[in-house]
Formats: C-alpha cells, structure tokens, sequence
C-alpha cells in the first residue's frame, strides 16, 4: 500500500484492535433505526384517535411514523458518502445526539404537521447512524470476524423488535400516545460509549483517490436484489395481521405472540449464514429464496392458521439468511476507499423495500383481487429468483469464510 495514507487525529487505531465491546456499541447504534417505528407500533391507535379531526389523519399519521425510513433509503448514501470524506467516528456521535433530541421533541409537540417535520429530521440521522455503524463492522472486522458481526447485528436487531413493541407499550399506557418518544433518549449514552471507545479506522484512503467511482458494474445488482429482498422481508411484516386473518380471527394478542416468533426466524436465519461454510452467495441466495418461496405458497393455499403462521416463519428464515449474504457480498466488492458511500447505498436499498413494500402490495391487491392471490405472486417471484440464482452457482467464489 501507498505511504501517503492520511490518518485520523482522533483515537486512530489499526483495525486489529477492535473487539468485543467495539461490536456491541455499534449494534447497539444498529438498533436505533428500527426503534424510531417499531416503538410507535403500540400507540398507533392512540394518536390517530388524538388526529382524527384532522384532515387526511388516517393517511398522515402512519406517514408520520414511517416517514423515517423513507428518508434513510433517500439520504444513507450521501451520509455514507460523508464518513467516508470526513470520518465515520465524529458522524456517528453528531447523528446519534440529533436523533436523541430530534426523536424527543414530538413528546412536546401538538401540532402533526411539526411532528412530521421533527420525523424526517430524525430519519436522515437515522440514515447516518445505520449507515456508519456498518461500515465502522466493516471498517473493524475482516473474513470471518466480519461475518459474525453482520450476523449478529441483523439479528438483534430483529430480535429488538419484541422488546422494543413492549417498551413502547408499557411508555404508551402510562404516559399516552407520546410516551414512546422519549425511548430515544437511549441515543444519549450511546453516544457517550462511541465517543469514549470507537476508534477512526487508521487506514483511510488516499486524499486524491477519495473521489474515485464505486464500482457500479459489481454492486448495483446486488443492490437491485437487496430491494427485492427487502420486499419480499417486509410484506410478511407489515401485512402479518392480515395474513393471519385469512384462516381465522384472530386477537392482537395472537398477532404480537405470531409476531414475536417471526422475528425470531429472521434472527435464526440470520445467525445460520456462518453455518454454511465455503458456499458462495447465489446458493445462499438460492437456498434463502427458496425457503421464502415456500412460506408465501403455504401462507396464500392454507386453511389452518398454524400453517399460516408457519408459513411466515418459514419465509422470514430466508429472509433472514438473505440479509447477511447480500451485505457480506456488497462489502466484499467495496474497496475501502467507498466503502461508506457503498455501505449507504445498500442500507438505501434496503430501507426502500421497507417504504415501498406495504404501497407495493396494496397495489397488487386492488389490481388482483386479494391478498392470497398476491401472495402466491411473491411465490413466483421467489421461485423465479430461486432459479436464477441456481445458474450462477457454477464458478462462484466462497462468500462464507471456512
């Protein structure tokens, strides 16, 4: 490597340094997008009672809870962008202090129109803190470490989402419909740790090399299959209640119980991707497909709502399996020089499928005539993507380190 290296003031270290208690504060910071919804699940109903006489509330207020993470598919790469120009440490601290005192402030507000605004504030920090935090993984770990770390990171924070719905609903029953908003607060000491314990990676791209190109032929199909994959993640999500309808009625009670096991299957799928060693990314592809293709045939032809919910589980498996093997292949294709823009336009990807997968079915069931027909669609479409994968697992390098 070239000499003329430019190294960060501030608690630089080599990246061999990095250990345990560096991976657990930047999966805590993980956590902290999907938080910025998933707590407000609870009081939904609370604070579109509270808007009800405004007007287009029914539409406004779950876009008041979504908006963020529009605005982490829009701003993660030009935030990976800048970590990668001025440094992933001190755009970690900045973006998790604003999301701690920009994810407050709805708590004080009246208006939801300003609480919109404050969300979108909040998602672009959410779209620095997401997208640094897994390039710093990357930054730290290599081959087999860095694969660990990946695993775990897509699975707490899957498995946050149980505790998260909790909390949020314990906040909601005793302060009201604000109550979750001050869960962001957690932000704070994160930030101190981060401060405190994170290092900036010692080895940083040369100043002239800092603007050169990512490698787009490489990575933008594995961006455009990060969106899929994001899709057929986070139809199972957003429309379980309905899925689980379709046999049976069924309680909220029945629907969080449901809830809580699929996001255990993503942590499960997530946390199998080390288990497969040597194999390369189209047959983890191929095997993580194909698992979701048989979850959404048995949810859309069962008639018990035990298959059903096995149904789900089953496809969240390979979701979960799916997450970790296309950011490892992404990583993989990222020289470290772009790492963060690339970092961004992954987690970018991701998050697109999260906002446009509920707008993407609705328009699928008004068009075909019921949520059973679409789910057998999104079948054919795993099963589609299933097949593709398999004629490109001839020749395929290892992705999963032996």
């Amino acid at each position: 490597m070239n000499s003329n290296v430019i190294h960060s003031p501030v608690n630089e270290a080599p990246a061999s340094l990095a250990s345990t208690k560096h991976g657990i504060i930047l999966i805590l910071a993980s956590i902290m997008p999907a938080m910025a919804i998933i707590s407000l699940v609870p009081v939904l109903p609370l604070l579109l009672e509270e808007f009800g006489e405004v007007q287009g509330s029914q539409f406004l207020v779950p876009i008041a809870m979504t908006i963020p993470a529009l605005c982490v598919a829009i701003f993660s790469p030009f935030a990976g962008w800048i970590s990668d120009k001025f440094g992933r440490k001190p755009v970690l601290i900045s973006s998790l202090v604003i999301y701690a005192i920009i994810g407050v402030v709805p708590f004080f507000l009246q208006n939801l129109f300003q609480i919109i605004a404050a969300r979108v504030v909040l998602g672009i920090a959410e779209a620095a803190i997401m997208t640094v935090a897994t390039a710093l993984i990357a930054d730290y770990f290599t081959g087999k470490q860095r694969q660990r770390w990946v695993s775990i990171q897509i699975a707490t924070v899957s498995l946050s989402a149980i505790a998260l719905i909790a909390v949020g609903g314990l906040l909601g029953e005793f302060l009201g419909s604000r109550g979750p908003f001050l869960l962001y607060l957690v932000a704070l000491p994160i930030a101190l740790f981060s401060a405190i314990l994170l290092f900036e990676p010692s080895q940083r791209a040369q100043e002239e090399n800092s603007a050169l190109p990512l490698p787009w032929a490489r990575i933008l199909p594995l961006l455009l299959i990060t969106l899929f994959v994001g899709i057929v993640f986070y139809t199972v999500i957003v429309k379980l209640g309905e899925i689980l309808a379709l046999t049976s009625a069924v309680s909220p009670a029945i629907i969080g119980g449901i809830g809580a096991a699929v996001n255990i299957g993503v942590a499960a799928g997530s946390m199998s991707f080390r288990r497969f060693k040597g194999a390369s990314a189209p047959k983890l592809i191929s095997l993580g497909l194909g698992l979701a293709a048989i979850g959404y045939l048995l949810a859309s032809l069962s008639i018990s709502l035990l298959v059903t919910s096995a149904g789900a589980i089953i496809t969240c498996f390979g979701s979960g399996l799916l997450l970790p093997t296309m950011l490892n292949w992404v990583l993989k294709e990222l020289p470290e020089n772009v790492r963060g823009r690339g970092t961004g336009l992954w987690t970018g990807a991701f998050f697109l499928g999260q906002f446009s997968a509920p707008i993407a079915i609705a328009a699928l069931q008004a068009n075909l005539g019921g949520l059973e027909t679409v789910l057998m669609l999104m079948a054919g479409f795993c099963a589609a993507g299933l097949v593709f994968a398999l004629t490109k697992i001839k020749g395929a390098s290892s992705l999963v380190s032996d």
